[in-house]
């Protein structure tokens, strides 16, 4: 008995002792904040150099505002890739996650819980389709897709087993896993990472033309077609008008899943619902991710109709964190939020407005800036090789990093400027005069001091196609 006595007190004791520390701790961090610099350092020792990140420290956001340790404001457009459409920390989206947290967080798609089937519902009828299957992140939710294609062409098309085909788009972006890259036109994506996954076909984004050819010779075994409506990474590029309705014919008439991978275009960001949306055009798969949740989650969904959605039985696909409560209640919260703050009525107008801007700033520097491209906030500003030589599109968000604006580049020459879609029509201002600065007077400054060792009509010829895909000279 008295041993045991002696245990318990030496427990509370130790339980005392680890509250102190844990409270010290705690009063540390709040009084003596690491340094910017101090966390750059860290991460790059203990985390894999996977992300080449502008050197900016996260450390508080709200809106499209974002503070860094040392107090220092930027305006934020990039928006993690669109998963913060409706702005950082939302009010709404930030209470449904604490009084969800609170009551249920997971339960696993081994039960039922009482957020998602309200979610599932919520979603289906807002975009107009029969089911939903839900998952965490976007890439899992292109994994989904392109096993739920490949299952349809089984069952439905009765394609001979293991021949079905996934065609997809020169220049795609739809993540990093070996399916995906499987079908990428990016060297660094799939360099030292093979074997690649046979059954992908390419076709060049935007040529309906051969899109057909394709079809014509390999229809039937092709069990869907993969692309985004307006192709992100590749430099928010817009295809030409008729396109989607092309596409939708082009897979009603060869059978063939029209799948649209709207994780980044979607939920706004373009000024419509639904990129496919701005023609009118319903495909048979739809992938939806990044601001389904809020910036708080990971959330991501495939939207199909029964006829497509139940090929796929139990045991064959899942996920265990997939429709979780905490992540059903986040995104229900987020999906209210766009409609109840017209967000893709927002971002339709304010991108008008913001692109008008930045066409004036193209006009004061025509030999700097190729093209202005973009829909709704989704823009991007793609710059001459040439004449920026040896300055690249990071160095060009590095500067305007300095002036208090944060976007981030694509392909050496392209700048990407996706605001949260509440930003204010003074701060879209700030972010396009800030251009106009960088060009004006930094520009001219890095060009005298950067040693010019890269020559200016460098090459990324694309090991799959051949070609140099992101030539801006």
């Amino acid at each position: 008995m008295a041993s045991k006595r002696h245990l318990q007190s030496l427990f509370n004791r130790i339980c005392r002792e680890s509250r102190i520390i844990r409270s010290f701790g705690a009063l540390s961090e709040k009084t003596m904040p690491s340094s910017s610099q101090h966390l750059i350092n860290l991460e790059y020792e203990c985390s894999a150099h996977n992300y080449h990140p502008v050197p900016i420290v996260f450390s508080q956001a709200k809106g499209s505002s974002i503070w860094d340790p040392e107090g220092n404001k930027y305006l934020d457009f990039l928006s993690a890739y669109s998963a913060v459409n409706q702005g950082h920390c939302h009010p709404k989206i930030v209470k449904a996650l604490l009084e969800q947290a609170e009551r249920l967080t997971l339960s696993s798609r081994a039960f039922y819980n009482d957020r998602f089937p309200i979610f599932a519902e919520h979603l289906t009828s807002m975009f107009g389709y029969e089911m939903v299957l839900p998952m965490n992140t976007g890439a899992e939710g292109v994994e989904t897709a392109l096993k739920l294609a490949r299952k349809w062409g089984y069952e439905k098309k009765k394609i001979p087993k293991d021949e079905a085909i996934i065609v997809s788009c020169c220049g795609c972006f739809h993540g990093r896993t070996l399916a995906v890259i499987s079908m990428s036109c990016d060297n660094e994506a799939t360099r030292g990472f093979g074997p690649l996954l046979p059954g992908h076909l390419k076709v060049d984004f935007g040529d309906e033309v051969g899109l057909e050819k394709i079809f014509k010779e390999k229809g039937d075994r092709i069990a869907g077609f993969l692309f985004e409506p307006i192709q992100g990474e590749a430099g928010v590029i817009i295809p030409p008008d008729g396109y989607l309705k092309a596409v939708r014919d082009l897979c009603s008439k060869y059978n063939i899943l029209m799948v649209a991978d709207e994780i980044q275009t979607g939920l706004a960001r373009t000024g419509r619902m639904l990129a496919c949306d701005w023609e009118e055009v319903r495909p048979d798969v739809v992938i939806l991710g990044k601001a389904l949740g809020g910036g708080v989650v990971p959330v991501s969904a495939v939207l199909a109709d029964k006829d497509v959605m139940l090929c796929i039985r139990p045991g064959e696909h899942g996920s265990t964190f997939g429709g979780n409560p905490l992540a059903s209640a986040v995104a229900a919260a987020s999906l209210e939020v766009i409609r109840d703050e017209r967000l893709a009525e927002r971002s339709a107008k304010m991108g008008e407005e913001f692109r008008h801007q930045l066409h004036k700033v193209q006009q004061q520097f025509p030999n700097v800036i190729k093209e202005v491209r973009g829909k709704g906030l989704f823009n991007a500003v793609e710059l001459n090789t040439k004449n920026l030589f040896p300055v690249s599109a990071y160095d060009i968000c590095i500067k305007l990093k300095e002036r208090g604006i944060l976007a981030k580049p694509t392909h050496d020459t392209i700048v990407r400027l996706t605001p949260p879609l509440c930003m204010s029509l003074e701060e879209l201002q700030e972010g396009s005069k800030a251009l106009h600065d960088v060009l004006q007077i930094d520009l001219p400054e890095m060009q005298k001091s950067k040693p010019k060792t890269v020559p200016p009509t460098t090459s990324d010829v694309c090991d799959r196609c051949g070609r140099n895909s992101y030539d801006s000279s």
